[in-house]
């Protein structure tokens, strides 16, 4: 779609030059949920410049969808005994079994601007233009599959999410109050950029995505609460092999990458 593609490399092109790269530090999954929203928060009332975070995991979790019930999703006993987090995210979509070596997750915090004037599943190929791209450079043929899974013939690889913010007032000492109710301090990274001057900022899109690297299927069996038939060990294989990992993809380590992904960004987003 040549038009489409004119437009995203515009939009890229106008967000780029205020576009901050974090790696992150590793983080419990309690406060990457919370930071996760704060950030959005504060690119929402103009307090934090547009930013892609690339997350470091500290510990394994199962993270569920906004608007799930978590004893539908998870057998939180069986979590409990092995040390597994449950947290929920600020985004809608399904439950995600999480462990620090086997994922890979990322998160765009752009102003709504970015995002203005075209439709939600537009919007999800507009955020991961740039990973279908690096994923490119390291040999996949990466496609789009549905609203906001991405893929390549050999199965899925992650899933995406969107949450919208609206453009807020700033409380006084120039912070939103949501944003200033879940603060981390200086444990934080990334800067701040001064108050506009109309008290108001520019609202934002958090867009998220976490990619298997690899997987522990029977693990994952144990903690998500699927039906019967879906614990079958055939259905447990089918489920594996729809989710190709990036791992057997590549042949790479996950922190090459996490390289290949920030040399990327570096050299063909700011």
């Amino acid at each position: 779609m040549p038009a489409e593609d004119a437009d995203f490399s515009a939009r890229w092109a106008k967000l780029r030059p205020l576009l901050e790269i974090v790696h992150d530090v590793p983080r419990s999954p309690a406060e990457q949920m919370a930071l996760d929203e704060r950030w959005a928060r504060e690119v929402a009332s103009g307090d934090r410049r547009p930013t892609l975070r690339i997350w470091e995991w500290s510990g394994s979790c199962v993270v569920v969808g906004r608007f799930q019930s978590i004893p539908d999703e998870v057998h939180e006993d069986v979590a409990r005994a092995e040390g597994i987090e449950v947290v929920r995210r600020c985004t809608g979509g399904g439950a995600m079994f999480i462990e620090p070596g086997n994922t890979i997750t990322y998160s765009l915090y752009a102003p709504l601007w970015f995002v203005d004037g075209i439709d939600v599943a537009a919007s999800y190929r507009l955020c991961d233009r740039w990973l279908v791209g690096a994923l490119g450079e390291m040999g996949l043929d990466v496609r789009f599959s549905g609203l906001n899974d991405i893929a390549s013939a050999r199965g899925k690889i992650g899933g995406a999410a969107q949450r919208r913010f609206p453009a807020s007032s700033r409380a006084a000492g120039g912070r939103s109050d949501d944003a200033a109710s879940s603060a981390f301090g200086g444990a934080v990274a990334g800067r701040c950029v001064p108050p506009q001057a109309t008290g108001h900022g520019p609202g934002a899109v958090l867009h998220h995505v976490t990619m298997a690297y690899d997987i522990d299927a029977a693990k994952m069996g144990r903690v998500l609460n699927t039906s019967r038939e879906k614990m079958s060990d055939k259905a447990v294989r089918s489920a594996v092999k729809r989710v190709d990992p990036l791992k057997s993809q590549t042949g790479l380590t996950r922190g090459e990458v996490v390289a290949r992904l920030l040399a990327y960004l570096h050299d063909h987003v700011r």
